[in-house]
């Protein structure tokens, strides 16, 4: 049965906490290199981790508001943006090997890892309490973003990198920022820039880096206003959407990604069979669980 939700005359205020010591900074740096791997993992999105890490909301309430208490927010956020560039650039040649090695095992290790936090996430969700309209925008956008995946490679044509369309590809990821779930990684597949993306941010060329910036910048910053307007007006119903995506991502990510991965060709790359293939993610996507409790007791200790 479904809790009714309290009468409340006010939503709830989102307020970006205070900086609190060497630990917590520490912590919120691993979250932010955790999160710039995630933006790209293909099959997740740095959204869905943002989210599992309790940072997302504060990130809308803060770039909605860039001129509110500027430099006491950018304490907050500054270990986290610095983390974000190294899971981007530093790790990039990392992930890089792991998915053309072992891209099922390391997509399990990661999947484990979100599919640690979900009980958390819904708590968090249900904080205001959960009825039908809550329990209905779940529903929905899981089955959005779930239908994204399993049919959006379907509709989309190749297309030849350039400078406008590396600003699409910015643009992308961004949304991947403000719609957890959204894999843009996906997509990017999809169209064929993923792996020239890749390439261009490990090599760092001008012509790549330049563009996905400005257009990530552009559209964080132009919807990051709409998205903490719904968290104020309507928290519950929000929250209820985002536990959706990031559930359907976990959802998806299987028949789109891991799947695909354990069939011929990619059991070849691995040197394995399928059984020993299975073991493997199986025991990643635990390993990936425990990481994921281990991380929750850090975050409670240092209180990030």
């Amino acid at each position: 049965m479904l809790k009714t939700k309290a009468k409340q005359s006010e939503h709830k205020e989102i307020t970006i906490p205070e900086e609190k010591g060497l630990g917590s900074w520490l912590v919120r740096l691993l979250k932010g290199v955790l999160i710039g791997i995630g933006a790209i993992l293909p099959g997740l999105s740095g959204g869905v981790l943002a989210v599992i890490f309790g940072v997302y909301d504060y990130l809308m309430v803060f770039l909605s508001n860039l001129t509110k208490d500027f430099l006491k927010r950018l304490k907050y956020f500054l270990p986290i943006g610095i983390g974000g560039i190294v899971g981007l650039l530093v790790f990039s040649v990392a992930v890089a090997y792991a998915f053309s090695s072992y891209e099922p095992i390391f997509v399990c290790l990661f999947l484990g890892f979100v599919v640690g936090t979900l009980p958390t996430i819904f708590r968090k969700a249900g904080a205001e309490g959960r009825g039908v309209k809550e329990m209905v925008s779940l529903v929905l956008a899981l089955g959005v973003i779930v239908a994204l995946m399993l049919l959006g490679g379907s509709y989309l044509p190749q297309i030849a990198p350039s400078f406008p369309v590396w600003i699409g590809g910015g643009f992308l990821i961004g949304l991947g920022v403000i719609v957890p779930g959204l894999s843009t990684s996906n997509f990017l597949m999809y169209l064929g820039l993923y792996d020239k993306m890749a390439q261009g941010v490990k090599d760092l060329e001008p012509m790549v880096v330049i563009p996905i910036i400005i257009g990530v910048g552009l559209t964080v910053i132009m919807l990051a206003k709409a998205a903490a307007w719904m968290f104020k007006t309507h928290y519950s119903i929000v929250y209820h959407i985002l536990f959706g995506l990031v559930l359907g991502s976990c959802v998806g990510i299987v028949p789109t990604i891991v799947w695909p991965a354990l069939q011929a060709a990619g059991l070849d790359r691995m040197g394995l069979s399928l059984p020993v293939a299975i073991a493997f993610c199986i025991l990643a996507f635990f390993l990936g669980t425990l990481l994921s409790f281990l991380f929750s007791f850090l975050e409670k200790k240092y209180e990030t």
